[in-house]
């Protein structure tokens, strides 16, 4: 099955203790799309502006990922710029110019439209639920949120969320959508709010699958050297959804596989900076971390 990707291609500039980045590629789509095209083909609907490097098109295009959906208009790229501390799961963004991010409207064509599996990056829940409505194809849809939504459309983002298959979020945004700070409440209340399955990310922690007859907790891979922890959490969304859509299973079975190969990916994207993490790993090389987080699973 194809995965539709719908968010934001993005020019970050990142500090951290190992290095500094200026205007490499990333965004959530550029992240997710990257991760997920290791399973499944990928269809990309973003925007960026006419000072987008061509180069960028490029390696998303050689990737096998179809860009068909990434317009471009005139103006500035969405860029970002933030600093990691010693302590890479804190960060200070520095500046965030939305650009032509600010007024994107998603275009789908015939294509799109008719795509089995959707995930929504954080992009504005009215635009999500645009993007809901015309893709009349889909079986299995997924998004990704963030508080500045939580915070600021509510109404919009419980429309979204009766409509989605599974949520990904992180620990605090969890929280924020539920209103309560244990994760098992927070949980529950969210999954009231339409959401089969919910996957709460917790960075080097790991993640947590939600669903009706239980929960799963998987395990972060213990790494050696993290470069870049930016576009981990869309890392792990791409592996995810790339996963469901290669096997056509939508059973918690399936997605509790699915949790493993988001994890292996998102342990990929940190060791470098911008999607290289994300293209270096050969297949055999992706089955070793595979087995390697098995076996941390096991008692």
């Amino acid at each position: 099955m194809e995965l539709l990707v719908v968010g934001s291609v993005a020019l970050d500039t990142v500090e951290t203790a190992c290095a500094q980045r200026t205007e490499v590629l990333g965004g959530s789509a550029s992240f997710i799309s990257t991760a997920a095209r290791r399973f499944a083909p990928v269809r990309l609907v973003a925007v960026v502006g006419d000072d987008f490097p061509p180069a960028h098109r490029e390696l998303l295009a050689a990737q096998g990922i179809d860009i068909s959906g990434l317009q471009v208009v005139p103006g500035r790229t969405f860029r970002w710029s933030g600093r990691y501390h010693q302590n890479m799961n804190c960060r200070d963004t520095l500046s965030t110019e939305l650009g032509v991010f600010e007024s994107f409207r998603p275009e789908l064509d015939a294509a799109a439209r008719q795509s089995e599996v959707l995930f929504l990056g954080n992009i504005h829940p009215a635009l999500q639920l645009q993007v809901l409505a015309e893709a009349q194809g889909v079986r299995f849809a997924g998004l990704d949120t963030m508080n500045y939504w939580i915070e600021g459309t509510p109404e919009l983002l419980a429309q979204v969320l009766a409509r989605v298959d599974v949520a990904l979020v992180n620990e605090e945004e969890a929280r924020s959508l539920a209103g309560v700070c244990p994760l098992a409440e927070a949980a529950a209340k969210i999954r009231q709010l339409g959401p089969r399955y919910l996957v709460i990310k917790r960075g080097e922690y790991g993640a947590l699958l939600f669903w009706e007859e239980g929960v799963l907790a998987v395990p972060a891979l213990l790494l050696p050297d993290v470069q870049d922890p930016t576009g981990a959490g869309d890392s792990f969304a791409g592996g995810f959804m790339g996963y469901l859509a290669r096997e056509g299973d939508f059973s918690p079975a399936s997605l509790r596989r699915a949790m493993i190969h988001g994890t292996v990916l998102a342990s990929c994207a940190v060791e470098d900076f911008s999607l290289g993490g994300l293209l270096r790993p050969t297949a055999a090389q992706l089955e070793q971390r595979e087995q390697q987080l098995l076996a941390m699973l096991q008692v």
